[in-house]
């Protein structure tokens, strides 16, 4: 490879898709320092023009309101309107992954849900070695169609690698047939055990699923949901769910028959745990999210700022 090519490489790594100097010397076979010289040679060349252009972010002041109005920490991503939803996801997955790298530390308990937000959150931690921490999955991934194994646990495995953390999976599946059948589980010695290692989590970290939007959330897009289900949520008034726990409008779940047959915790388990970090992108996800929100499930809420205006938009 010629030096132009390297310093094309190494710029379009950096500069692009957001690879760490150490990554990218790891590709290109070279040192760290030898990369910051190509990428200061790009810069200076006029390959690379760094400009700050600033543009008008109303995400203080949403960020704010929801606070003031739920009594939560907000956390709005800035995000251009043209952005897709894609790269409003990537973003909200970003900053998730730091501030839960921030907050997550040794002999601590981290609860993770899965799903498509989950696990673009996944993709953007960074390494944090800890000691006697415990990633542990907090509701079951199998359905009637798949065991769910790979999936969950290439999700959870992200966790535990990012944090030198043991992992602590929850083989049961996300819905049980029988309501009966998962209160015979939770009584073995071998669920218990998971049961317990959940309820003393330090953090829970969670999205919120839509029944409905562009993107349909995993547990309803992947097999997880018989029809026949689908149409007693709508009748019940589900609007979506929190870690397969599924609440109405008004953030009500109690007498819903289906989450009798649900893995995941409730809110009144989940609000035991301290801190309740939860990642949102997509306007399909605000009628949810502030389901949610009446529930008291949330104590840390990360979406970006096109979400939190919709978001306002229904509380104001």
């Amino acid at each position: 490879m010629s030096k132009d090519e390297s310093i094309l490489a190494a710029a379009s790594m950096y500069y692009l898709q957001d690879i760490k100097m150490e990554t990218i010397a790891q590709r290109l076979h070279m040192s760290r320092s030898t990369v910051s010289r190509l990428l200061k040679e790009a810069r200076s060349s006029g390959l690379v023009s760094v400009t700050l252009r600033p543009t008008p972010s109303h995400a203080p002041e949403v960020a704010h309101l929801i606070a003031e109005q739920f009594g939560v920490e907000a956390y709005v991503v800035p995000v251009s309107d043209s952005a897709s939803m894609q790269e409003r996801l990537d973003q909200v997955a970003t900053a998730t992954a730091k501030m839960v790298t921030d907050w997550f530390d040794s002999d601590m308990i981290l609860g993770i849900a899965w799903g498509r937000t989950l696990g673009a959150v996944s993709q953007h931690l960074t390494k944090k070695p800890t000691r006697g921490s415990v990633i542990v999955q907090l509701n079951g991934g199998a359905n009637n169609r798949t065991s769910g194994v790979d999936y969950v646990d290439n999700l959870i495995s992200r966790f535990g690698e990012a944090f030198d953390a043991r992992v602590q999976s929850f083989p049961v599946p996300a819905f049980f047939d029988y309501a009966s059948t998962r209160h015979a589980m939770w009584r073995e010695r071998s669920i218990a055990r998971v049961l317990e290692v959940q309820r003393q989590a330090d953090i829970a970290l969670f999205s919120i699923g839509a029944v409905t939007g562009q993107v349909p959330s995993h547990v309803y897009s992947a097999g997880y949901l018989e029809p026949d289900d689908i149409r007693v949520l709508e009748s019940a008034g589900v609007v979506g769910d929190v870690c397969t726990v599924f609440l109405r409008a008004d953030g009500t779940y109690e007498d819903l028959a289906l989450n009798e047959r649900a893995t995941g915790p409730t809110p009144a388990e989940l609000t035991r745990i301290p801190r309740r970090v939860c990642a949102v992108a997509g306007e399909n996800k605000v009628i949810p999210l502030l389901a949610a929100l009446r529930a008291g499930i949330i104590t840390q809420l990360i979406l970006d700022e096109q979400t939190a205006r919709e978001l306002r938009r229904r509380i104001t």
